[in-house]
């Protein structure tokens, strides 16, 4: 049975009329087609017993059918109505939802408020995320196989990202010099922007690359990831310029301790939970639990941050084919930020990373 397959059986069995899919890497994982519309409209409507459509901007019509699509293409222009177009559709095939089935976590009320308008009382009492979160959770050895080439490119970059890290320089010239290597090898997108912060600034873990100065005596954090043909890579480095404090290296080794015993511990039957707690429980044992303010992990494949979140209280059980980061972190306001991170997949008896820089402590510069 195919993914589309999977989706209209899904939409027939819970008795929907149709299954509206709105999320851009949903489409792209059912189709084969990855595109980024922005303000325009793109969907994937399925049916339960006729063949689905794609409706999409005019523009993105011919590369559409170039993927292989078998199934119809409606376009739009700007000027046109997208909501009546699809009604329309819907409408030709006879069509006329009582249910319309979504993904709930996605969609935007104004676009919802929008399709409704066009039907005569529809409800909108099915959510299908969870359903393709979970088709999306178990990857395939060509899904796996992708991750692992955007993973050699992570590492590539992380090569020249540390190289770039000298006394003076910016931040942002270190991320300029690693995306210029990565764009002269056919690199040419981030799975998210590239995240360099160097010393105390790297205790703000949702920080911004800026104009910040490297120095000398202090931990760098990296965090980057590259595309390869749909599917992203994702890691975390800390590096030293010159000689960090005690301090910064204590933290350091907290967080290098808590990321390869985690990373070890991974195999089938542990839960995302269990997982967590593995990697916290050294560091608040050594006193910086305060510090890890976030998840143990995310899941990864075609979207930077996927389901299922590596945390306490999900006591999902892990299985083969399952990809996700292990990254614990710990940030210590006008002291230092250290993350270290690799994403994995779960094999039969353990896991193997995605990308493999050393985690021991490097000193750049």
């Amino acid at each position: 049975m195919t993914k589309l397959e999977q989706i209209q059986q899904w939409t027939a069995e819970h008795h929907a009329s149709m299954t509206y899919l709105s999320n851009p890497k949903t489409i792209q994982y059912l189709t084969g087609f990855g595109s980024d519309p922005i303000e325009r409209v793109l969907a994937l409507v399925v049916f339960p017993d006729q063949d689905p459509f794609i409706f999409a901007p005019a523009l993105e019509v011919e590369v559409i059918k170039e993927t292989g699509w078998q199934f119809p293409v409606v376009g739009y222009l700007d000027h046109e109505n997208p909501w009546a177009m699809i009604a329309d559709q819907v409408k030709q095939r006879h069509v006329n939802p009582e249910h319309i089935a979504l993904e709930k976590g996605q969609l935007q009320v104004a676009r919802m408020e929008a399709l409704a308008a066009q039907f005569t009382s529809p409800r909108f009492d099915l959510d299908i995320t969870s359903f393709i979160e979970h088709m999306r959770l178990i990857k395939s050895e060509e899904e796996i196989k992708k991750l692992e080439i955007a993973g050699k490119w992570d590492d590539f970059a992380f090569e020249h990202g540390f190289a770039a890290v000298k006394a003076g320089k910016t931040e942002q010239s270190a991320v300029a010099e690693l995306q210029y290597a990565l764009m002269k090898e056919g690199i040419m997108e981030m799975s998210f922007g590239s995240l360099v912060q160097a010393g105390a600034h790297a205790a703000e873990p949702h920080g911004a690359t800026n104009d910040t100065k490297f120095a000398n005596n202090e931990l760098v954090l990296f965090d980057l990831g590259t595309v390869y043909d749909g599917y992203i890579s994702d890691a975390s480095r800390t590096v030293a310029l010159g000689t960090p404090t005690a301090k910064q290296k204590e933290i350091y080794d907290v967080c290098l301790e808590a990321q390869l015993t985690a990373q070890a511990a991974v195999k089938p039957g542990l839960t995302a939970a269990e997982l967590d707690k593995i990697a916290r429980d050294i560091i608040t044992k050594a006193g910086y639990g305060e510090y890890f303010i976030h998840r143990l992990g995310h899941g990864m494949g075609m979207s930077d941050h996927e389901f299922p979140s590596i945390m306490e209280g999900n006591d999902l059980v892990l299985e083969p084919g399952m990809c996700f980061s292990i990254e614990p972190g710990i940030y210590i306001p006008g002291v230092a930020g250290v993350r270290i991170e690799d994403c994995v997949h779960v094999t039969a008896d353990g896991s193997l990373p995605f990308t493999h820089t050393p985690k021991e402590l490097t000193y750049v510069g």
